[in-house]
């Protein structure tokens, strides 16, 4: 490694301190466009190559103005962790490390580290300590491991070997789901080939939780192979299905039970929210994110699946020139479906080892309490609706009773950049959604966010300009 080299990692480094130093105190946090940065990115293709401390140099001058605060404690646009330093410099070195964790042979540090880290995971969650763990790029790609190991399984158990012959002639999966299922669980279905319309929609209530007799009586009439998809932490509500309920029916039905948890089942890290996902545990599968409570960097996800052979079977890549694992080995790409990957496991490693059990659940019980605190003071607000009373981390608010009114005031806060919140639309209606999922974020951010969001709404309740 060259001098230059040498200088582009440092100045990379010290950026990358900078930044983060800056967004934990600012006041506002604004953002430059896309099209403003393209502008300064657009370029012919350089014809010879350049000198690497000043590449990256440039690249820090032109992105850095475009770099939404997601980091900053007064993120709430989506469920988005806070990337806490301790992940960020363990994936700094997994990165410098250069390892491709997908065999024992060639990233033994990385292969024995995920081995740990996922033990620990599993503790943290409650979940069964024999279950395997596939370290992802998130719960989408978590869904769609989790929900091939159920494809595996329940047609191995009517006659079928899908991972021998296929889709074609296969006997017909029932799929059951609940209506207020995440677009990422879709997806996991159409790319396995289980189609994302072929589904049974079970009824929610109002908070988008399944209806136990609606799901009782949808397994009751089901023939054949039988996948039952339920979630914990609705994207909206933040509620959880009844597990306690719904997994013992789905048990006595032969029916495989995955969970999506891509933040929601952190719940079970958290004595005093652990009550939201009782019964979880006895799912078969589970999906979720590190990048999200854990807050890891992105990109990590676990795919967690009881049945490790079956996990296994749906995703493991075997050739001559890869040498297997021999004894207690784990090879990371029995689960998953990468090949070559990062190494996820040191930066979930760190971070568990960084907050442990009791950091975590402080972590978790502390962005329930800002929701609540947020929702609290501006449900205060006249013509501001609170949508629900915040189960987990999730508030929404409505103004005016009115599409236009409450697109305005999302925008408005946007504008002032005090804090970052998205809309959504919640049973037919436009929503401020609010997501509380960063390490960084305290009682003080709740009470500047509260303000922010009640002087917007009567800014344009006055229709004040901008």
């Amino acid at each position: 490694m060259n001098d230059s080299d040498s200088s582009a990692m440092m100045r990379a480094a010290q950026a990358a301190i900078d930044y983060r130093r800056a967004t934990a105190t600012a006041e506002t946090t604004p953002a430059a466009s896309y099209a403003d940065i393209f502008a300064a990115f657009d370029a012919p293709l350089p014809e010879q190559g350049g000198d690497a401390d000043a590449i990256i140099a440039e690249l820090i001058e032109r992105a850095s103005p475009g770099i939404r605060a997601s980091t900053g404690p007064r993120f709430y646009g989506w469920v988005i962790g806070g990337s806490h330093p301790a992940g960020v410099a363990a994936d700094w070195l997994a990165a410098a490390w250069g390892q491709n964790a997908a065999n024992v042979v060639a990233a033994p540090a990385a292969s024995a580290v995920e081995a740990v880290a996922a033990r620990w995971l599993l503790d943290l969650l409650g979940l069964p300590a024999e279950a395997s763990v596939g370290f992802v790029t998130g719960a989408t790609v978590a869904n769609f491991v989790c929900l091939a190991a159920a494809r595996s399984e329940v047609l191995r158990r009517a006659g079928w070997d899908v991972e021998g012959d296929g889709m074609f002639g296969a006997p017909p999966i029932n799929v059951l789901i609940g209506a207020d299922a995440h677009a990422t669980v879709f997806s996991g279905l159409k790319y396995l080939g289980l189609g994302a319309k072929r589904v049974t929609t079970i009824a929610t209530d109002g908070q988008g939780r399944m209806l136990p007799a609606a799901f009782e009586a949808a397994l009751n009439v089901a023939s054949g192979p039988v996948i039952a998809i339920a979630q914990a932490g609705q994207i909206n509500s933040g509620a959880s299905d009844p597990f306690a309920e719904i997994a013992p029916m789905a048990r006595a039905a032969g029916a495989w039970l995955h969970v999506d948890g891509a933040f929601g089942l952190w719940a079970q890290a958290a004595p005093s929210r652990a009550h939201l996902t009782r019964g979880v545990e006895l799912a078969d599968s589970w999906a979720t994110d590190g990048h999200k409570w854990l807050q890891t960097p992105y990109d990590s996800g676990f795919a967690i699946v009881r049945d490790a052979e079956a996990h296994r079977r749906a995703m493991a890549i075997s050739a001559s020139y890869l040498p297997p694992a021999a004894g207690s080995e784990r090879d990371p790409s029995s689960y998953v479906p990468e090949l070559s990957r990062r190494a996820r496991g040191f930066a979930t490693w760190a971070m568990i080892r960084q907050l442990g059990r009791d950091g975590v659940a402080e972590m978790v019980e502390r962005c329930c309490r800002v929701a609540t605190r947020i929702a609290d003071r501006v449900g205060r607000e006249p013509g501001i609706t609170m949508i629900l009373d915040p189960e987990l981390n999730q508030a929404m608010f409505r103004f005016g009773d009115d599409d236009a009114a409450t697109l305005a005031t999302i925008q408005r806060v946007q504008d002032d950049a005090v804090a970052w919140i998205g809309g959504a639309q919640w049973r037919g209606q436009w929503v401020m959604r609010l997501s509380v999922s960063s390490s960084a974020t305290t009682e003080h951010d709740a009470d500047l966010t509260a303000d922010a969001i009640v002087s917007a709404w009567r800014g344009v309740r006055k229709g004040e300009s901008m």
